[in-house]
């Protein structure tokens, strides 16, 4: 359940960010045996569309007009992609319990990056707090997984 925890803690910072790395993750097999992924998790094109939504996010995240990450359509992908990626991480009996676990954490952590990174801008620009912010993001997804 931890690993749920933390992609969670990952998913309140990006929405595409654990979907992506989960989905690389079960294309190679590198998934914990007996996880609670969908199948469809790993199949090419979802692999290849979550890549680029993922990216696509963190493009624009740096762009002026990037909607706050506490916006309820945000927050609903959030929840939503922190979820799935919780369940493939964890044993396929607790995978709803994973998925809620994954889901709430995101939740909060959505708030208080959100926090975190209004404060940051206050001392640098979006741009450069955008670049810690998805350095640390996906450093720690990648770590998550493969741990």
């Amino acid at each position: 359940m931890l690993k749920s925890i933390l992609m969670g803690l990952v998913g309140g910072q990006r929405a595409l960010t654990p979907l992506a790395v989960v989905a690389v993750a079960a294309a190679r097999g590198e998934l914990p045996r007996d996880n609670g992924a969908p199948r469809i998790l790993s199949h090419p094109a979802v692999v290849a569309g979550a890549v680029a939504l993922a990216v696509g996010e963190m493009a624009g995240d740096k762009l002026q007009s990037a909607p706050d990450r506490v916006m309820p359509a945000g927050l609903v992908a959030r929840f939503a992609t922190s979820a799935i990626a919780g369940a493939a991480l964890a044993p396929r009996h607790q995978r709803w319990t994973a998925a809620a676990v994954g889901g709430t954490t995101a939740l909060i952590a959505s708030y208080v990056g959100w926090r975190a990174r209004m404060k940051a801008m206050e001392r640098q620009s979006q741009a450069a707090t955008g670049f810690v912010e998805d350095a640390a993001v996906l450093g720690s997804a990648v770590a998550v997984v493969r741990a």
